[in-house]
């Protein structure tokens, strides 16, 4: 049974679609799953933002079969990690978790880099393609953290 990771973000096509393809890509399918989901409905059953695409295509990753899903409570039973890309999604995220158990799955992206300094991911969605390949380079480097820390627990069990 993998280790399922959630990305979570408010539409669902711009930000954790890169961090699904950027996490998925570091880490072998056999022992991981990595999936996406959004806190807003608006894109639901819709491949990613076509900026979001091209920066990732620049950097070697296919996210271009991703479609759009809506968060749900079930999430919280189904996923192992749940890292959410700003604070208004953590809070959306916390708010539906049924315990307090699932809440200690989500956890901010970027705490990663700054644990505790609580810096979202800026949502590209309103900008220019540099702010997409921004964002990527943000995650990347968020995402190389969590491979490393996940080969590392999940490889002594």
């Amino acid at each position: 049974m993998p280790i399922k990771i959630l990305m979570v973000c408010l539409g669902n096509i711009c930000r954790s679609p890169l961090a699904e393809g950027i996490l998925a890509s570091k880490l072998p399918k056999e022992k991981f799953f990595v999936d996406s989901a959004g806190t807003g409905h608006w894109h639901v059953g819709n491949p990613p933002d076509k900026r979001s695409i091209l920066t990732a295509e620049k950097n070697g990753i296919s996210i271009s079969n991703q479609k759009g899903k809506l968060f749900k409570s079930s999430f919280f039973k189904e996923y192992d990690h749940i890292y959410v890309m700003d604070n208004s999604n953590y809070d959306d995220v916390i708010s539906m978790a049924p315990n307090e158990e699932a809440k200690q799955k989500v956890m901010l992206i970027l705490d990663e880099l700054f644990p505790g300094e609580n810096v979202d991911v800026p949502d590209p969605y309103h900008g220019i393609q540099s702010n997409f390949d921004q964002v990527f380079e943000m995650l990347e480097e968020a995402c190389d953290t969590i491979a490393t820390k996940m080969l590392k627990k999940y490889s002594e069990e």
